[in-house]
């Protein structure tokens, strides 16, 4: 009973000990986990959420980094304060890596690598020109460029001066748009690594501390499993959507599908193809930088090539909508970002078919209007009928299947053939028809 009775005061202790090292030996055997999330695109209100999911999901998963293989050449200023707000607010380090060889971090991909607890660049990379421009064209006045180099600068320097950077080149980066080749950079100390492949980069930032949102994370990178983080499938679209030349196709499917609905009223299948299609083209305008002339000439392009329909101005009208669409088309995205802009091979052809598609809806109006009369009082001149009675001037005859009272100019007998000339109220006046 005293054995009995002392093994039950033991085993509590043995327990508590087997559950103790047997926690820490899980989690000492628990894989370690890097995520990587590449992009290559403009940052936009698509690359920021993407940027912002991946951090929420390292976290969760506790992994050892998150790496952002970056190649951009800038973006949306909101769009880059939400990723660095989010690098910033990270409790997983970011480690930003433009890759691969031939990627750059220009504009918004300088904040945001600054931004990061540890960067670093592939050989044949730069990273630069990050001075504020108005992505719709054109210059700023003094006043309000000087007011967004500051704001630009100051922000920088900050991000520069909390990540131990050089904050004299950051902030010449934006008020001189100065760049950076991957040695230059480590040279200057904008960047902690070259890195010429991503196993190369787990070993540089194996045993590095840096300061996360959650304090001092000593990373450990050195055989962790390396999990791509992917783009879903709504990111995916919108990234589709967001490009202009997606959008200007958008814009013209709703507009053509709106037009083709009122005409037609019931059709129900254009309405609704032309209702979504610009509602997805109003969503990619969000993210672009759309010059609202170059919208409005498009609209009245469309105005001037109906009323060419309705109104046959011998194609002046016709003219004036297609030169109308031409120049709004070119104008709609202006920009210094190639990307930012519609490919003139989406233009013409664009431009092209609206052209032939109006040319023959204005040719079979004209065609319309000059086609002889089928139906009506009006179809029945010059048709050939046969006298029902003897018309003498007065009578009856019978054309199209048809019975009218008729009046001859001289008398006509039962059965000739006459020849209706014009229709008078409800009386034919007709002539015979002579072989």
């Amino acid at each position: 009973m005293e054995r009995v009775s002392a093994l039950r005061g033991v085993l509590p202790l043995l327990l508590f000990i087997r559950i103790t090292f047997g926690v820490g030996l899980s989690a000492a055997e628990a894989p370690r986990e890097v995520f990587l999330l590449p992009y290559e695109g403009l940052i936009n209100p698509v690359s920021s959420e993407l940027i912002l999911t991946g951090i929420r999901r390292a976290g969760h998963a506790r992994a050892e980094a998150l790496i952002i293989q970056l190649d951009t050449p800038g973006g949306l200023d909101t769009s880059m304060r939400e990723t660095v707000q989010g690098i910033i607010g990270s409790p997983v380090p970011v480690v930003v890596y433009i890759a691969p060889g031939g990627a750059r971090a220009a504009s918004a991909g300088v904040f945001i690598t600054i931004a990061a607890h540890l960067a670093a660049m592939a050989p044949g990379t730069n990273i630069g020109a990050a001075h504020p421009v108005l992505l719709q064209g054109g210059e700023m006045d003094k006043e309000m460029k000087t007011k967004v180099e500051n704001d630009a600068a100051a922000y920088i320097r900050s991000l520069a001066e909390r990540r131990g950077r050089n904050v004299k080149w950051t902030e010449e980066a934006v008020r001189k748009s100065v760049s950076a080749t991957e040695r230059e950079a480590k040279t200057l100390g904008l960047i902690d690594f070259i890195s010429p492949d991503l196993p190369t980069l787990l070993q540089q930032i194996d045993g590095r501390q840096v300061i996360t949102s959650e304090g001092p994370v000593t990373l450990h990178t050195v055989g962790a499993a390396v999990k791509p983080i992917p783009m879903g499938f709504r990111l995916k679209v919108l990234r589709i959507i967001s490009d202009p030349n997606v959008a200007y196709v958008l814009m013209l499917l709703g507009i053509y599908g709106l037009i083709f609905e009122l005409s037609t009223p019931g059709s129900v299948l254009p309405g609704l193809v032309g209702a979504i299609s610009l509602i997805l083209a109003f969503y990619a305008f969000q993210t672009l930088p759309i010059n609202y002339a170059g919208l409005l000439l498009i609209l009245l392009s469309l105005a001037l090539l109906l009323a060419e329909v309705k109104l046959q101005s011998f194609g002046l009208l016709g003219v004036g909508g297609i030169v109308a669409f031409l120049l709004g088309s070119l104008m709609l995205f202006p920009g210094e970002f190639p990307m930012l802009r519609v490919s003139l091979g989406v233009i013409l052809p664009s431009v092209l078919l609206t052209a032939v598609f109006f040319l023959a809806i204005v040719g079979a109006a004209w065609k319309a209007q000059r086609r002889k009369p089928v139906t009506g009082a009006e179809a029945l001149q010059g048709q050939i009928g046969i006298a029902k009675s003897n018309l003498d001037p007065e009578g009856q005859i019978l054309v199209r299947g048809e019975i009218w009272e008729a009046e001859g100019f001289e008398a006509i007998h039962a059965g000739e053939k006459v020849r209706v000339l014009e229709i008078q109220g409800l009386k034919a006046r007709v002539e015979r028809v002579r072989d």
